[in-house]
């Protein structure tokens, strides 16, 4: 391991540059005398033979110099801190049905481009990640080391439920109806319902309403080649996700990557083993089968995450994003409801439609 420190940091789009230099003085440290300090450096399992870029709220010449690693002539000042601020978008707002039609109405669409929306409630707390990518407060992954043993449980405990599904995507589909993580994110062709998730809770703070814009060409299907090889990644185990070198010269010689290539197979017996290391981190649109009535009623599509994808708040160099503020919430929710925009013609289902009956026509004294 060698010791150095960044100059500068810079965002280019979806890429970010950093210049560092390394520290001459320090001579490299074996790696057998680091992994003892890992939890003192708040490393964090693969992060020790991983190559990545981790902030830690650590002191770190004070802990190598307590492990007697280096000494006092090697210990820096330490630089002046500076405290980043969140960026800020200066989204345009609405209060009305009326005013976020005309917004969706009047925003530009280049010809041979596809839209889709995505409605959040707390437009300060959301993240574009998919379930399967969240973190506990301490940042440590709540399902992603997991990810195989999701899928396999729920086929295991449900399996009459998959019988139908015809490949891996399919379901993943399933299972993010059923709420299990995975590695899609919901998004809609109706910016109604998009606007609907918008308002649904949280009704003191500002929703908001992402707006994904993107060639038509750069949309997949439910049999995508690229969509198969992304999807059948939840197959795999953390330790084969792992060892997937994407700059090895053969790519496709890789266990892991022949094991990957076989569960493709098993969906598509003419696959042939020439995948690509970028798609397998790529992130992508897919249309999927409308297999259930929720995603028919909210006219849905969804986000497909690849092997440590990021999305960055400003998209892709293939999706667009542009947002919406929502405010009036509850206002909002009862015009919606005048379009037949509800919680029973969301979520489909005898138990939604009661649920939604019910508080319809529950006593209100101020209307009694």
């Amino acid at each position: 391991m060698r010791i150095g420190k960044l100059n500068s940091i810079k965002e280019r789009g979806r890429k970010i540059f950093i210049e560092f230099e390394l520290n001459e003085n320090l001579p490299p440290i074996p790696f057998e005398r680091i992994k003892p300090l890992a939890m003192l450096l708040d490393f964090r399992n693969w992060e020790m033979n991983r190559t990545h870029w981790a902030v830690k709220d650590e002191d770190l010449f004070l802990r190598l110099k307590d492990a007697g690693i280096i000494n006092d002539e090697h210990v820096l000042e330490p630089e002046k801190s500076v405290r980043l601020s969140a960026k800020k978008y200066n989204n345009p707002k609405i209060t009305t049905v009326q005013g976020f039609i005309a917004k969706v109405i009047s925003a530009e669409r280049k010809v041979g481009s596809e839209v889709f929306y995505r409605g959040h409630s707390n437009k300060s707390k959301y993240k574009l990640e998919p379930s399967l990518f969240r973190k506990d407060d301490e940042g440590n992954p709540l399902h992603l080391e997991s990810e195989h043993l999701l899928y396999k449980e729920l086929i295991v405990s449900n399996s009459a439920d998959f019988q139908s599904d015809v490949n891996t995507l399919d379901t993943l589909v399933r299972m993010q109806h059923y709420s299990l993580p995975t590695r899609l994110l919901d998004i809609t062709s109706n910016p109604l319902i998009a606007l609907y998730f918008s308002c649904k809770s949280a009704h003191t703070e500002d929703g908001e309403v992402i707006i994904f814009s993107m060639k038509r060409s750069d949309v997949k299907y439910f049999d995508s080649d690229v969509a198969s090889c992304i999807a059948n990644l939840a197959r795999l185990p953390k330790k084969d996700k792992d060892d997937i070198d994407f700059d090895h010269p053969n790519f496709n010689k890789q266990i892991a990557i022949k094991k990957l290539g076989h569960f493709i197979r098993e969906e598509k017996s003419y696959f042939e083993m020439n995948i690509l290391a970028e798609d397998l981190r790529r992130i992508i649109c897919v249309k999927g089968k409308k297999s259930n009535a929720r995603i028919s009623s909210q006219s849905g599509a969804f986000i497909l995450y690849g092997l440590d994808a990021v999305m960055s708040e400003e998209g892709t160099a293939e999706i667009a994003i542009t947002r919406i503020t929502v405010e009036n919430k509850k206002q909002i929710l009862k015009e919606l409801d005048l379009l037949n925009i509800n919680e029973s013609t969301v979520f489909p289902y005898i138990e939604n439609s009661a649920k939604y009956i019910a508080e319809k026509y529950k006593f209100d004294k101020e209307s009694a």
